[in-house]
């Protein structure tokens, strides 16, 4: 079954989250983007709306929404700012997500209720400076004493480092086994031997807060294993996929706040005889980016369909921000060919769009990985 338009509900939802992004969001992103400071007003707003548990049951402190939902969300956001929409983005996908799936029923409640309310903040740590795309290649090891694994290693490029309050941590738990030996931990940061590094300075998105995250013999509960052990690649996957959707979304609104942008100024801009919109040349890119976007649209809110129905998604999530990562790119580039030498200014917020897309062909898979994955997936069939 193809998902075809938004529910009621849905359209509710966008339309609320627009207003609050016009309203409170994006009169601040130029400036959060200049000074890399992380918006923690407008997430604890974000909060208070139900917006960082948009899809986990109410019982956890969310919304009791679904995946299409947040897509919905996250993409009225990043149409205002990438910094904020990567931040909420991570936090639900990333963290709140595989205690959901994975989780005890204990760990749901001292950990996902809060995470899905917004009272605390979360992170997710797989990255390593050896291992980016390869998690398999992963160096943190989790070596079990008694009822405790003692965890050591570092990890890099975590989003929301500096501001979060629990980490799902993934470590190796049988060195030996490669990619069956992963295991899942949520780790608290007020553990000792926690050390949150330096904020990075960044192209794009630079109001997330994106840290190196290490561990020195950090003492974590064996029940605070997420799942069996050796179980954590899949579970990393699985994440991952999901993960996917919501930058597939966050690609979708960078992608559609520029074209909005760039056809208002082509209908201001005279040049000729009158304004740049009565062009072909300008006609023809405004059309390619409308076309380019909804494409985009429909895919993301396809993957997030199956994976609401419970049917595989992994190919779907994969192609869908493939392909919304890659129309963000052309789009603000196209954008800021639109507005001439004004979009190569930071008077306007044509670059500051195009540097937060190039997140979205990196993050969550690069694109070179997510041919991979689509590849394998589809070669399943012959």
């Amino acid at each position: 079954m193809a998902y075809t338009e938004l529910t009621e509900e849905q359209e509710m939802l966008r339309d609320m989250v627009r207003e609050f992004a016009q309203n409170e969001i994006e009169p601040i992103a130029a400036e959060i983007d200049e000074t890399c400071r992380y918006p923690i007003e407008n997430i604890k707003k974000m909060a208070e709306l139900g917006l960082l548990g948009i899809p986990f049951p109410e019982e956890y402190g969310g919304a009791g929404m679904d995946t299409i939902s947040q897509a919905v969300a996250l993409e009225e956001i990043a149409r205002v700012c990438g910094s904020t929409c990567l931040s909420i983005a991570a936090h639900i996908s990333l963290c709140a997500t595989p205690i959901y799936l994975f989780g005890t029923e204990e760990q749901k409640q001292k950990y996902l209720v809060p995470l899905a309310s917004g009272t605390s903040l979360g992170s997710f740590c797989l990255t390593e400076p050896d291992s980016g795309s390869d998690a398999g290649a992963a160096k943190t090891m989790a070596v079990k004493d008694g009822d405790s694994y003692i965890l050591n290693g570092s990890k890099m490029f975590v989003t929301n480092a500096g501001v979060a309050d629990y980490f799902v941590v993934f470590a190796k738990t049988n060195p030996e086994a490669g990619t069956k030996g992963l295991s899942g931990f949520i780790v608290e940061k007020v553990w000792d031997g926690i050390e949150v590094g330096k904020k990075e300075d960044k192209l794009g998105v630079r109001a997330s807060d994106t840290r190196p995250v290490s561990f020195d013999n950090c003492r974590v509960p064996a029940e605070n294993m997420l799942g069996e052990e050796n179980k954590g690649f899949k579970q990393a996957l699985t994440t991952l996929d999901g993960g996917r959707i919501g930058i597939g979304a966050m690609a979708v609104g960078l992608a559609q706040g520029a074209m909005e942008k760039a056809a208002a100024y082509s209908k201001e801009r005279e040049a000729f005889g009158g304004p740049i919109s009565s062009h072909q040349a300008i006609k023809w890119m405004l059309a390619d980016m409308a076309t380019e976007i909804q494409a985009a649209r429909l895919m993301v809110h396809q993957a997030a369909h199956l994976r609401d129905n419970a049917r595989p998604y992994t190919q779907e999530a994969a192609m869908a921000k493939l392909f919304a990562s890659e129309v963000a790119m052309r789009v603000t580039k196209n954008a800021i060919q639109v507005y001439g030498g004004y979009g190569f200014t930071r008077d306007y917020p044509l670059e500051r769009f195009w540097r937060d897309a190039k997140l979205t062909v990196i993050g969550e898979g690069t694109s070179e990985v997510l041919r991979l994955v689509i590849s394998r997936e589809m070669l399943k069939d012959y």
